[in-house]
């Protein structure tokens, strides 16, 4: 029997990075998706009987196709992670339509997408774990989350219809809120006077997520958060 397979949609350099190496450590073989392949391809020599593959969450088309591909060359999909998101920043006058309809195209009907590809095979399975990663925008508006909030909640609620219809068939749906900054390169060098107290540790977030999935079923948590110490709320 091979090893139980892990989906990371949304594979960069923090986050999802992040937990395909953690879930990789844990015994899974990890299909790694992005809409480029260069880093998926580049973790996947780094993590043994890993796959990158080029996917674009937004086109329906394109996720069958990855799909059928992860079932024929993988096997059978028993936890997914959707980290694909997709930000831009503004108020309600400085958004496009179109800013709006794309944020809302990555964070939900890609969600929506993804997740019609693996519900079924989990339900004849009686397993499996689907866990989002959401954000502070997930549960509220701010000035300049006009295209993000409306976009990050509607997938949490996606997640919440999920998650009442498929735990009792035996699948884990969840949803992980993110509350603070993370830790990168490029968040360091916007914000040099933060602590690292201030900061969001994408590994610690792994190690977080995978023992989410490990809950056993009468104690399973729909939302949890994840709040570096340091960050006001």
């Amino acid at each position: 029997m091979g090893k139980p397979v892990c989906v990371v949609v949304g594979v960069g350099p923090g986050n999802g990075a992040a937990l395909a190496r953690r879930f990789h450590a844990d015994g899974y073989a990890v299909a790694l998706l992005a809409r480029s392949t260069e880093l998926p391809a580049a973790l996947a020599k780094e993590l043994a009987g890993s796959r990158a593959y080029a996917c674009d969450v937004a086109d329906g088309a394109s996720v069958e196709r990855t799909f059928s591909s992860i079932a024929a060359e993988m096997g059978p999909v028993e936890v997914l992670l959707y980290n694909a998101g997709s930000g831009v920043w503004g108020t309600i006058e400085d958004v496009s339509a179109k800013d709006f309809e794309q944020s809302w195209r990555v964070n939900t009907l890609g969600a929506f997408l993804v997740s019609k590809q693996i519900v079924g095979p989990m339900k004849k399975a009686g397993r499996g774990s689907i866990v989002f990663i959401g954000a502070t925008a997930s549960r509220r508006g701010n000035v300049k989350t006009a295209a993000f909030a409306p976009a990050k909640a509607a997938q949490r609620s996606l997640a919440e219809s999920m998650a009442r219809y498929l735990w009792p068939a035996g699948i884990h749906v969840a949803i992980v809120i993110l509350d603070g900054v993370v830790d990168l390169a490029g968040t360091r060098k916007m914000m040099p006077d933060k602590p690292d107290s201030f900061f969001l540790k994408s590994e610690e977030l792994a190690e977080s997520v995978l023992q989410l999935t490990k809950q056993k079923r009468s104690v399973w948590s729909f939302e949890v958060e994840a709040r570096p110490f340091g960050e006001s709320w």
